[in-house]
């Protein structure tokens, strides 16, 4: 089996903040100059590298907002996130739990820190993700999966090496909990220093690793540091992850979906036309009520 190859290492980009609980580094589209296309069916990834925020009895956070046309997967590696939407669903994400939102047809949310976590204060850090939805998809209902750490399937690697979080997709013959609307592996990788793990995904994937702590090295060769990510090359299928100190990376790669894509702020669509009647949607009320 021909090896993937890291196509190249993107250091942090400038982090800006998204409302005032979020402070992000826009891996894509903005640090990977394709823009949409290269990561497709990923089209955004916002990383919140680990970052204090001190204690506060107003909950910090995004306000009410809509979406519509694709899914957002919000990671939570430090500190703890509450969620609300106009389809009834609420919910805290803490230390190692996944929130994965499916706006489709329409939702309005608000997402921010846990009120306990507010008070206290401490390390936040987590990775929020885009994930687009086919043409006949877009308009289908809304749907929420909350997933707990203790849901997610692991596999234990040989020779101490770690374990591998399977979210969704599967590694070994393991499949993770998440529902997802076309291929998609989202895997956690918590490796000891000198562990080794092997992956393997159809070269048409596109295929990323941000390392959330630590060092790796890929394939024995390319250095990728925290909070830095790789970006493999569409060609082979397997490459190997070596842990030079204690890591924690997440793993992704889906498959294309390949169509085209109209966006602006809130809205994934496939045509302008689609984007026009999104913003008119909303406008006219017909993605619900949030306080």
């Amino acid at each position: 089996m021909k090896t993937r190859q890291i196509e190249r290492v993107l250091t942090p980009p400038r982090p800006h903040m998204v409302g005032d609980g979020f402070r992000v580094h826009q891996y894509i589209p903005s640090g990977i100059e394709e823009g949409f296309e290269r990561m497709d069916p990923f089209i955004m990834m916002d990383y919140n590298s680990k970052f204090y925020f001190p204690p506060t009895d107003q909950p910090r956070g995004v306000g009410v907002h809509p979406h519509r046309g694709f899914e957002t997967v919000t990671i939570a590696y430090k500190g703890s996130v509450a969620h609300h939407d106009s389809a009834g669903n609420s919910g805290v994400i803490g230390e190692g739990d996944v929130q994965w939102m499916t706006a489709a047809s329409g939702i309005l949310h608000k997402e921010y820190h846990e009120e306990e976590f507010s008070k206290a204060g401490g390390y936040f850090q987590m990775v929020q993700l885009w994930i687009n939805l086919p043409a006949k998809d877009k308009m289908s209902a809304p749907k929420y999966q909350g997933i707990t750490n203790a849901q997610m399937k692991k596999v234990q690697l040989p020779d101490n090496a770690g374990i591998i979080e399977v979210i969704a997709g599967d590694y070994k013959g393991e499949k993770g909990p998440a529902f997802t609307f076309t291929p998609v592996n989202m895997l956690n990788a918590k490796l000891n220093n000198g562990g080794k793990a092997t992956f393997s995904f159809p070269e048409s994937y596109n295929t990323t690793v941000l390392v959330i702590e630590g060092n790796i090295k890929v394939n024995n060769k390319d250095e990728i540091k925290t909070d830095s990510l790789g970006l493999l090359a569409n060609k082979g299928e397997e490459f190997t992850i070596e842990a030079t100190d204690d890591a924690v990376v997440l793993i992704l790669s889906g498959e294309p979906i390949n169509e085209p894509i109209a966006a602006q702020g809130p809205f994934v669509m496939n045509t302008r036309g689609e984007l026009a009647q999104a913003i008119s949607d909303f406008n006219m009320g017909k993605f619900g009520y949030l306080e």
